[in-house]
């Protein structure tokens, strides 16, 4: 353990324990560094952490406070799967419950996105616009798939950044993050086969399965480190798994993080198995702390991790741009791209790499995270204060996010028709499960700070869940 967590651990046991109060001030950076033996850049990393954690919050020019959202509200409990083989039957649920999501007069509780107006869209239709004004025409068919060597280029230059060895001739551009995944999946797997995905998973991961006749079998997560990897490791070993689907960095709907030993000791356990890693990446800029998490794919020297990403949940919403680092199966992966869609946007493709190419971006995410932490810990307070007793929510460190483990009384499918009466979306927990066994959870999305009916719609579900605990027994 580093200098700073091991700080860092020190003051989140004391919070705890209710050594230290929601409200407290925590001690200034010159005091703690003489204290501890430590310099103040070592203070500042584990203040920045606990910061992520939920756990402490900066006042400017006043500090640094323990937060009022108490950690004695407890975290969901680690999930339990039955680990046994399932057919997948999700996608009409999955429907019936978000068809309503995309309607703008609901609070979007329930999306699957962040709210439009936190991305620089001007500025990205500017770029689109340089960007085809000097478009070579041939380009226009020439950029067939893997896609634009330009912008392969600039995300190539981003694994660097992060000590992550990606070839841009591994980079297939793809229609967003989704057909990314799904191409990976059909590449790798056939009719009949076994994937080994989340408890809980995206639901998107199980239509995925649903779509191409694959079975699943569910790995036990934990709600703040995500994937347990001995329960990984004993599903490898009991089932002729083909493919693992998982989301080791701020995963949906847990937000949950994988600690870098457990993402190494993932990659080193798939290639003893030889099985590949699908990793869906789609949140991993969207981090709190002060280092960008790294994704499994750093640790694969196999060619095994195929890593799935997008500029859908930072940058640019609309324009479906997203990439699969496809490792040993990119030739495969581009081929079944070129029968599948052909291509990927053009314009969209220059335009977000004329973007990249002279820079906003990292200035972008700062503000943007920036943005969403700030409207986590507003969304985490609401829950805590307004959400029935035995609540427990997760304390994620990035994303958008929030997994909230309601009394067991509530059926959030339930709880989910009379939000829509209110006008407010919510996605139940029984989306996020094979075997929907997620009954009384639910996700929250915190990703809409512009949206100043949020507070009040965390009122509003509080107090319908409270009214669904209290009622008589029949």
């Amino acid at each position: 353990m580093k200098r700073y967590e091991a700080l860092a651990h020190d003051i989140a046991e004391s919070i705890a324990s209710g050594g230290l109060q929601p409200g407290d001030r925590l001690p200034s950076v010159r005091d703690t560094s003489r204290s501890r033996g430590v310099s103040p850049a070592t203070v500042f990393e584990a203040y920045y952490l606990l910061e992520a954690r939920g756990l402490v919050e900066a006042r400017p020019r006043s500090g640094y406070f323990v937060s009022h959202v108490s950690p004695k509200q407890g975290e969901p409990a680690p999930s339990q799967p039955a680990s046994e083989e399932r057919q997948v039957e999700v996608s009409e649920l999955v429907f019936q419950v978000l068809g309503h999501a995309r309607d703008r007069a609901l609070v979007p509780l329930g999306s699957a996105f962040p709210s439009p107006t936190l991305f620089p869209l001007p500025k990205l239709a500017l770029a689109l616009g340089k960007a085809a004004r000097g478009l070579d025409p041939w380009r226009t068919v020439e950029d067939l798939s893997p896609g634009s060597a330009t912008l392969r280029r600039q995300i190539g230059l981003r694994y660097l950044a992060m000590g992550c060895g990606v070839d841009a001739q591994e980079i297939i551009i793809t229609n967003g993050a989704m057909e990314a995944l799904n191409l990976c999946l059909e590449t790798v797997t056939g009719p009949g086969d076994l994937v080994a995905v989340e408890s809980p998973t995206f639901y998107a991961a199980l239509q995925a399965l649903e779509r191409l006749n694959l079975r699943a079998v569910e790995v036990a997560t934990h709600p703040r480190t995500g994937v347990d990897v001995p329960s990984l490791a004993a599903v490898l070993e009991r089932h002729p798994v083909k493919a693992c689907w998982l989301m080791p960095n701020f995963q949906n709907p847990l937000g949950s993080l994988m600690p870098d030993a457990s993402k190494q000791e993932l990659v080193a356990l798939l290639a003893r198995h030889e099985v590949p890693l699908i990793e869906d990446d789609v949140y991993g800029e969207l981090y709190f702390g002060t280092h960008k998490p790294r994704p499994a794919k750093a640790w694969d020297r196999q060619g095994l991790v195929m890593h799935c990403s997008s500029f859908s949940k930072t940058l640019a919403p609309g324009y479906r741009v997203g990439w699969a680092a496809a490792g040993r199966f990119a030739t495969a992966v581009a081929k079944r791209k070129l029968m599948s869609s052909l291509a990927a946007s053009v314009p969209s493709q220059e335009g977000l790499s004329e973007y990249l190419r002279h820079g906003g971006y990292d200035r972008h995410l700062r503000q943007l995270r920036q943005a969403l932490a700030e409207q986590r810990r507003v969304v985490l307070r609401a829950i805590t204060k307004c959400f029935p007793p035995g609540t427990r929510a997760t304390q994620p460190e990035g994303g958008y996010f929030v997994w909230v483990e309601l009394p067991a009384a509530v059926d959030a499918l339930e709880l989910h028709r009379l939000c829509l009466s209110h006008d407010i979306s919510i996605a139940p927990g029984h989306l996020f499960s094979a075997d929907r066994r997620f009954s009384h959870h639910l996700r929250i999305n915190y990703g809409h700070p512009d949206n100043p009916r949020v507070e009040a719609a965390l009122r509003t579900v509080g107090q319908m869940a409270r009214t669904l605990v209290d009622r008589p027994l029949r």
